[in-house]
C-alpha cells in the first residue's frame, strides 16, 4: 500500500512530445519553434507566388533574401504563426471547449493544401474583377473553416486575426514599406482579409494538433510506466 501511494500521479496538463522534458514552459518553447519554422517556409512559398504575379511589390533595396523576399517577411509571419498556433490551443482550454473535429495529421495537411491553393488563386486566376476574386476566395475561406475547424473560437480567431493583419498591412504600405498592384481597398487588396483568415485558421489547427499529439505521446508513456 504505500509503494501504491508513493507513485507519483499523471499531470492534469500534458507536458511536450519529447519525453525528457517535463516543464511547460519548455513545451511552449518547443511548440512555438516548430511553428515558427512552418510559418517561415509557408511565407517563402506564398509570398513568392504573389511576386512573381507582380501583386505585392518591394523595394530594390530590401530584396536580399532568398525567393526574392524580403527579410523581413518571413522571420515576421513566422513569428506570427506561433502566436497563432499556440493561441487556439490555449484559447480552447479557456473556453472548456477542446477542439475534437477532424483531430488527425492527414486533415491538417489536407487545410494547409487547400490555404495553399488559396493563395494560389489569389495570385494566378484571373477574374472579371476584384470583387469577384475577393468573394470567391471568401467563400473558399469560410468553406476551409467548416471543413476544418467548424468550432466558434477558431472562427472567432480567425476573423480578429484577418482584422489585425490587414490593419498592419495597410499601415505598412501607407509608410512606404511595400506596395500592392491595384488596390482597391484602401492601401491593399480586398481579398487580403480572406488569406488572413484562412491562414489563421491553417495555422490554428497545425497548434491544435501539435498540443493534441504531446499529450497522446506522454498519456502513452504513463501506460507503459
Amino acid at each position: 500500500m504505500a509503494e501504491n501511494d508513493a507513485m507519483p500521479t499523471l499531470p492534469k496538463k500534458c507536458g511536450p512530445y519529447i519525453s525528457s522534458v517535463t516543464s511547460r514552459g519548455m513545451n511552449l518553447v518547443i511548440r512555438g519553434v516548430v511553428l515558427f519554422f512552418i510559418g517561415v517556409f509557408l511565407a517563402l512559398v506564398l509570398n513568392l507566388l504573389q511576386i512573381q504575379r507582380n501583386v505585392t511589390l518591394f523595394p530594390p533595396d530590401v530584396i536580399t533574401s532568398i525567393f526574392s523576399s524580403a527579410w523581413w517577411v518571413p522571420p515576421c509571419c513566422g513569428t506570427a504563426s506561433a502566436l497563432i498556433g499556440l493561441l487556439y490551443p490555449c484559447m480552447d482550454r479557456h473556453l472548456g471547449e477542446p477542439h475534437k473535429f477532424k483531430r488527425e495529421w492527414s486533415s491538417v495537411m489536407r487545410c494547409v493544401a487547400v490555404f495553399v491553393g488559396i493563395n494560389h488563386a489569389s495570385a494566378k486566376v484571373d477574374f472579371a474583377n476584384n470583387i469577384q476574386l475577393s468573394l470567391t476566395l471568401a467563400a473558399l475561406s469560410i468553406g476551409l473553416w467548416w471543413t476544418f475547424d467548424r468550432s466558434r473560437s477558431g472562427f472567432g480567431l480567425g476573423v480578429g486575426i484577418a482584422f489585425l493583419a490587414t490593419l498592419v498591412s495597410q499601415l505598412l504600405v501607407y509608410n512606404g514599406v511595400y506596395q500592392y498592384t491595384s488596390p482597391d481597398f484602401l492601401y491593399v487588396r480586398s481579398w487580403l482579409p480572406c488569406i488572413f483568415f484562412a491562414g489563421g485558421i491553417t495555422m490554428g489547427n497545425i497548434g491544435r494538433q501539435l498540443a493534441m499529439y504531446e499529450c497522446k505521446v506522454i498519456a502513452e508513456k504513463s501506460h507503459e510506466d
